[in-house]
């Protein structure tokens, strides 16, 4: 059984620092693709980062500058880097894994979600 468990969420001022990290446990073949979405109330969850297995990554343009994503493929985990943090990055963020199993398919994983709160 495959888990994702994030940390690494709290409160913090606007123009502060979080690091976000997702660790991916259980039997499988190997990770594909990982990223981290958020959702904040009342919005639809959105795409913040993604890193592809090969290190290439992509950002929504909001955080694009502040926000680095990064992997350690040894210690299957996924961090998220967020600097110079806004009010409006205040949401639950998500980890999310394409996992591909021991038997050759490819499944998408949800991490729990950790909640980031920036005040003003």
């Amino acid at each position: 059984q495959v888990q994702l468990v994030e940390s690494g969420g709290g409160l913090v001022q606007a123009g502060g620092s979080l690091r976000l990290s997702c660790v991916v446990s259980g039997i499988f073949y190997s990770i594909n693709a990982m990223g981290w979405y958020r959702q904040a109330p009342g919005k639809q969850r959105e795409l913040v980062a993604g890193i592809t297995s090969g290190g290439n990554t992509n950002y929504v343009d909001s955080v694009k500058g502040r926000f680095t994503i990064s992997r350690d493929n040894a210690r299957n985990t996924v961090y998220l880097q967020m600097n110079n943090l806004k009010p409006e990055d205040t949401a639950v963020y998500y980890c999310n894994a394409d996992i591909r199993t021991l038997r050759g398919y490819d499944n998408d994983y949800w991490g729990q979600g950790t909640q980031v709160t920036v005040s003003s």
